[in-house]
C-alpha cells in the first residue's frame, strides 16, 4: 500500500491535481459538523518554528484570564484536559479537525488556539473556520518537497492572513513583508524591529526576561526563540483586550511544552534534553540556546522519510559544527531506506569536520543510539535527543511502533 501511494504521489503535478478533492473533503467535513469554528474566536498560529510553544502560551494566558480556550497543536488538543496528539500531523485532516472543534464548542469554550501548517492552508483543511487573529512566527527552509520553492511555501502560509481579520507578524523575519501584504490590518513584533519590541533583554538557563512597553515579561522557558514566541503571545493578549497583568501572568505560568527543551533528570551527573527540532533553523536555535555550555555536547538525530531530503546534509552539517559527538539514527523512516537517509546526514557532518567512528557514529536503532549517547556522556556533558520530541510512536516501513524519547532515556538512565 505504501509503495502504491508513493508511486501515485510521483505523478507530475499530483499535488495540484488533488486540490479539488481536498476542497470537497473539507467542505463535507465542515457541513457535517455545522461549521463549528464559527462559534468560536479562533486564533491561528503559523510559521516554520515556534508555533506550538506560542499556541500554548496564548492558550494558557486566555485560560488564566478567565476565558475558556481550546487548543489544537502538534502536541495536544482539548480545553481544560488536553489529550495527546498521536497523529504525526500538526493540523489534522478536515473531518478530525471539525469533530474536535465541535467538541471544544460543546465544552463551553469561547476561544480556540489553532496551530496551522502550510499544508493545511494549501489543502483547504481549515475551510469554514473564521480566523479572528493570525500569528506569523518565522519562515525557514522546510517542506520544499511539497511546496518546491520558498516563495510558494510563504504564499501558502500567507493564505491564513488573507482569511484573518487581524495579523500579528514577526518583523525580524525576512518574509515579514509577504505577510504584511496579505493582512487587512496588522501589528509587528520583534527584537530588532517591530512596533512591539523586546527591550532590556536578559536570557538565562531557566527562562528569559524583558520589557515590552509597560509590560514586564518573564518566561520559564529559555532561548532567544522564546522571546519571539512570548512576544507573539503578548501581542495576541493586547489585541484581545487582556490587561498587562493578565498577559504577564499567563506567559509566566507556562512551565514547559512537552517535547520542547525538556530536561530528563534521573540523578545523573550530566544533562539530557529532548527537543522536537527537526528543521535546520530549529536545530540552530537549540544550539544557540545552549551557547556557552562548558561540557561536551553529544547529539542524537535522524531524518524522517518522505520529507524534504534537501535538508538532510544541511542538518548533518549543523550537528557536526555544533556538537562534539554526533550519532545519526532513525526518525520516522516510513517506507524510505534508513541507511540512505542517514548517509545524507553523514555527508553533511563529515563536511563539517566529523570523522566516522571517531566523533561521528551511525546507529539506526534509535533506542540503541540513545543508549550509546548516554553511555558516552561524562560528568558535565550535555546529551541532546533531537527530532522526535513529544511523539509517542516511530513510523517504520511496517507501520507505527511505540516509542518515546523521554521514556526510553529514563529507562536507560535508571539502568545506568
Amino acid at each position: 500500500m505504501h509503495k502504491i501511494k508513493t508511486l501515485i504521489e510521483k505523478i507530475p503535478f499530483y499535488n495540484g491535481l488533488v486540490l479539488p478533492y481536498h476542497w470537497l473533503k473539507a467542505l463535507v467535513a465542515a457541513m457535517r459538523y455545522k461549521f463549528p469554528g464559527k462559534k468560536l474566536h479562533v486564533i491561528g498560529v503559523t510559521g516554520t518554528n515556534g508555533k506550538t510553544t506560542t499556541c500554548f502560551m496564548i492558550w494558557k494566558m486566555l485560560n488564566d484570564a478567565g476565558h475558556k480556550a481550546g487548543l489544537m497543536t502538534t502536541v495536544a488538543w482539548g480545553t481544560d484536559k488536553l489529550e495527546p496528539e498521536l497523529n504525526h500531523m500538526t493540523t489534522v485532516d478536515p473531518m478530525t479537525l471539525n469533530k474536535r472543534i465541535s467538541k471544544i464548542v460543546q465544552s463551553g469554550a469561547e476561544y480556540l488556539v489553532l496551530e496551522v501548517t502550510s499544508h493545511a492552508m494549501a489543502q483547504h483543511r481549515t475551510l469554514g473556520v473564521p480566523f479572528e487573529v493570525a500569528v506569523f512566527t518565522n519562515l525557514t527552509h522546510e517542506h520544499l518537497d511539497y511546496h518546491k520553492t520558498m516563495r510558494r511555501y510563504a504564499a501558502a502560509k500567507a493564505k491564513l492572513f488573507k482569511k484573518a481579520k487581524f495579523g500579528i507578524i514577526n518583523a525580524d523575519d525576512e518574509y515579514a513583508e509577504t505577510f504584511k501584504k496579505a493582512s487587512l490590518k496588522y501589528i509587528t513584533y520583534g527584537i530588532k524591529n517591530g512596533e512591539m519590541r523586546a527591550e532590556n533583554l536578559k536570557m538565562g538557563v531557566s527562562g528569559v526576561k524583558y520589557s515590552c512597553g509597560d509590560i514586564k515579561v518573564e518566561t520559564k522557558i529559555p532561548g532567544e526563540f522564546n522571546v519571539y514566541n512570548s512576544l507573539a503571545a503578548v501581542a495576541v493578549g493586547k489585541r484581545l483586550g487582556l490587561s498587562n497583568e493578565q498577559i504577564e501572568r499567563g506567559v509566566e505560568d507556562l512551565e514547559a511544552v512537552e517535547g520542547r527543551m525538556n530536561v530528563v533528570d534521573e540523578g545523573q551527573d550530566f544533562t539530557v534534553i529532548v527537543d522536537y527540532a527537526h528543521a535546520p533553523d530549529a536545530l540552530i536555535k537549540v544550539f544557540d540556546s545552549i551557547n556557552g555550555f562548558k561540557g561536551r555536547i553529544i547529539s542524537v538525530h535522524g531524518g524522517a522519510g518522505r520529507r524534504d531530503p534537501s535538508t538532510r546534509p544541511i542538518r548533518g552539517g549543523i550537528l557536526g559544527k555544533c556538537s562534539d559527538i554526533v550519532i545519526i539514527t532513525e526518525d520516522d523512516s516510513r517506507d524510505e531506506d534508513p541507511e540512505k537517509i542517514a548517509a545524507a546526514f553523514v555527508e553533511g557532518a563529515q563536511k563539517a569536520g566529523k570523522v566516522l567512528d571517531k566523533d561521528l557514529f551511525v546507529e539506526l536503532d534509535r533506542a540503541k543510539a540513545i543508549e550509546m549517547a548516554l553511555k558516552m556522556a561524562k560528568k558535565g556533558d550535555l546529551v541532546l535527543l533531537l527530532g522526535k520530541g513529544h511523539e509517542k510512536t516511530i513510523l517504520r516501513a511496517d507501520g507505527p511502533h511505540d516509542f518515546e524519547d523521554v521514556k526510553v532515556a529514563r529507562k536507560i538512565l535508571k539502568k545506568l
